[in-house]
């Protein structure tokens, strides 16, 4: 039951265009446009080229639009509609749906991943692979803490707001870390904001990823600030979601 509420989960967010244009366009445009206007100014971030910098954070703001943004917008909906509450009362059991939405985002998440190494690859990105399997762990572990870390603030803000507030709220905090979380470029790149913006979750999540990706390092710090995102998510959610 579990296996087919995740793929039906999955197609639903595929098939709507406000989702995917959030999963894949958008961080296509940020890879493309960023690498592009790089090129033009001729310049690089620190000693690595700009594509091998923007695409790492580019993976990271893929999970996040998906985790997040497109979670707590489809959540809070299916509750406006009762479709939550319907899907409550029926054979499978609530853990077993949330599980479901969870399976569904890592298969979403996983098709990003793919489309953007490939257009990271076709402009030039090296990724750091003087540790292949420490990279690979790096990475796994980022991409799932970060998934669930902002999937459970996503349902968190699903479950208390009206679907419209919800709508409204998810976009804004999607544009506002985008542009200032620390999840696209470095966060050494924002000064003395810095030190502030990688106790984010998107701070925390971009340079877990980077960390792997452009060191082949395992970022710990950034691990541990991503785990501990999830469990305060996941808690604020199970004391105040609400089914109708």
């Amino acid at each position: 039951m579990v296996l087919a509420q995740a793929r039906m989960e999955s197609r639903l967010m595929l098939r709507n265009g406000e989702q995917l244009l959030l999963a894949l366009v958008i961080p296509v445009i940020v890879l493309v446009g960023g690498v592009v206007a790089a090129g033009r100014l001729g310049s690089s971030l620190g000693e690595r080229a700009a594509v091998d910098v923007l695409t790492p954070g580019v993976l990271a703001l893929a999970v996040m639009s998906t985790a997040f943004t497109s979670v707590a917008i489809a959540t809070g909906f299916e509750r406006r509609y009762g479709v939550i509450k319907l899907l409550g009362a029926s054979p499978l059991p609530r853990h077993g749906l949330l599980l479901g939405k969870a399976l569904a985002l890592l298969a979403v998440v996983a098709v990003q991943l793919v489309v953007l190494v490939g257009v990271g690859l076709l402009l030039g990105w090296e990724p750091a692979l003087a540790h292949p399997v420490r990279t690979a762990v790096g990475v796994v572990l980022s991409v799932a803490l970060g998934t669930a870390a902002f999937a459970a603030l996503g349902l968190f803000v699903a479950g208390v707001l009206r679907a419209e507030a919800t709508l409204a709220l998810a976009n804004l905090v999607y544009l506002l870390l985008m542009a200032g979380g620390g999840v696209v470029l470095p966060t050494s790149t924002y000064g003395s904001a810095g030190t502030l913006i990688q106790w984010l979750p998107s701070g925390a999540l971009g340079e877990a990823v980077r960390g792997a990706l452009v060191d082949a390092q395992i970022d710990g710090r950034a691990l541990v600030v991503l785990a501990a995102w999830a469990v305060l998510g996941t808690l604020l959610t199970a004391r105040t979601f609400r089914w109708e």
